[in-house]
């Protein structure tokens, strides 16, 4: 079963969808953050929940819209703003399944709101699963994402649209932003034992380079999928994946 809802919250109205058999017995819930552009109706999340579903009762998956994606009203994004929706997400979980084991999952864009977080308001996880998270935002924004002319307007103090699959409004508070909460240079020990990060060695938008150096630095479990792309297209290394995620949450 899979139901949309909103939360509405300290000045937040967050766009959810929801994966779940029965929510009145949920014993754990996986919060998934997708990526720069992308939306709650993320096909990987929802592959992800008909697996967990399928072998594990009492499962459930909510995804969220990022700030100024899908549906969301907000019209330029701000770092502060996606803190704020993450923070009250996990509020939402926590009142709404107070027993159920709470789990994140996510990708890209979404692996680096999480890591942030949790370098800045500690762990509310028990694990947090990541694909391909963007460790190095600013690097992936300004060097992948913007063409130059983005940059050059950016300067000028002007506002622009970037993405692939969906246009985000940014401007140079948020670049700036990036730039300011650099990840490579924060400190995750105390959280390592608890992260996976699976990336593919021929990610054409984050580079594996960075990702495995983040890990090493880091002590996090770095699983290198070799030939996979950044949205690991190829359906096998996608399954390796799941079964990944499954088995590092403790499920089937």
């Amino acid at each position: 079963m899979e139901k949309y809802f909103n939360v509405n919250s300290n000045g937040c109205s967050i766009s959810c969808k929801i994966y779940s058999d029965d929510l009145s017995s949920v014993k754990s819930v996986i919060l998934f953050g997708h990526g720069f552009g992308g939306n709650r109706d993320n096909k990987a999340a929802e592959k992800l929940a008909k697996r967990l579903l399928s072998k594990n009762k009492g499962a459930a998956l909510i995804i969220f819209n990022w700030p100024c994606h899908g549906d969301d009203v907000r019209k330029t994004l701000r770092l502060e703003d996606c803190s704020a929706y993450l923070d009250e997400m996990t509020a939402y979980v926590k009142k709404t399944y107070p027993a159920a084991e709470l789990y994140g999952c996510a990708t890209s864009f979404g692996g680096y709101m999480f890591l942030k977080y949790i370098s800045e308001n500690g762990n509310p996880f028990r694990k947090i699963a990541l694909r391909c998270p963007a460790v190095d935002m600013y690097g992936v924004i300004t060097g992948t994402i913007m063409t130059d002319e983005d940059m050059r307007k950016l300067e000028k103090g002007k506002p622009v649209l970037v993405g692939f699959d969906g246009k985000i409004k940014i401007d140079k508070g948020f670049t700036d932003g990036l730039k300011e909460a650099d990840l490579m240079q924060r400190d995750f020990l105390d959280y390592a034992e608890d992260i996976l990060i699976i990336h593919g060695t021929k990610d054409e938008v984050v580079p594996f380079g960075s990702v495995r150096d983040f890990a090493e630095n880091n002590i996090i479990e770095l699983d290198a999928v070799e030939g996979a792309d950044h949205k690991f297209t190829d359906p096998i290394r996608m399954d390796h994946v799941m079964k990944r995620f499954a088995a590092f949450f403790g499920m089937k």
